[in-house]
């Protein structure tokens, strides 16, 4: 699972820009990074010109995934993830990053490029879905647990029957006990000294 870029714009209703945005193409080659980041600038200015106002939506392309949140208040996130990367942890960190956008830029500061270095700490954060987004992480927890008792369960059963053979020996074994038993008092019998 990886995440590729985030990317926070201003949208009028014809139109969106860029205001801020930042990337992790490490896992492109380096004469690629280049081309993928003006597709990926291009890709979200359009997705995000396409989006109603209070939509979310998810567009596919090849092996990777632009996700678009339309804000109310005229902006739009976008976030490009491989294929696995799951979108509810993706629209969640929509919401967050535009909800961090709106306190600290207002309004009649969107223009240009804007500094908003966040985005670089989402982008190491949320490389691993699963210990960035809390429900994710409970829910691994829970299979791993579960994984856990079903071993236990497993071994649980597997002793129980071998105790069942043990018991199923030990009375057979007291069965023929008995039969030694009764021989050797036979046998012995005959051979008392008085």
């Amino acid at each position: 699972m990886k995440l590729f870029s985030i990317s926070v714009l201003k949208k009028d209703p014809s139109s969106a820009s860029i205001l801020t945005s930042q990337y992790d193409l490490s896992s492109f080659g380096y004469f690629q990074r280049g081309s993928v980041k003006e597709f990926m600038d291009f890709t979200s200015v359009t997705i995000a010109e396409r989006t109603s106002t209070g939509q979310r939506q998810s567009v596919e392309s090849e092996n990777n995934v632009g996700h678009v949140y339309a804000h109310p208040k005229g902006l739009a996130g976008v976030i490009f993830t491989d294929k696995e990367y799951p979108s509810r942890v993706v629209f969640s960190l929509l919401n967050k990053v535009l909800d961090e956008f709106l306190v600290k830029f207002p309004t009649d500061r969107w223009q240009g490029t804007l500094d908003f270095p966040e985005l670089a700490s989402y982008i190491q954060k949320y490389q691993d879905p699963k210990q960035a987004d809390t429900i994710m992480k409970v829910q691994n927890e829970l299979d791993e647990t579960t994984a856990i008792l079903h071993k236990t369960i497993d071994s649980v059963l597997k002793r129980g029957e071998k105790l069942d053979v043990l018991v199923d020996r030990s009375e057979a074994l007291s069965s023929q006990s008995k039969m030694f038993y009764k021989t050797a008092k036979k046998t012995n019998s005959c051979c008392v000294v008085m």
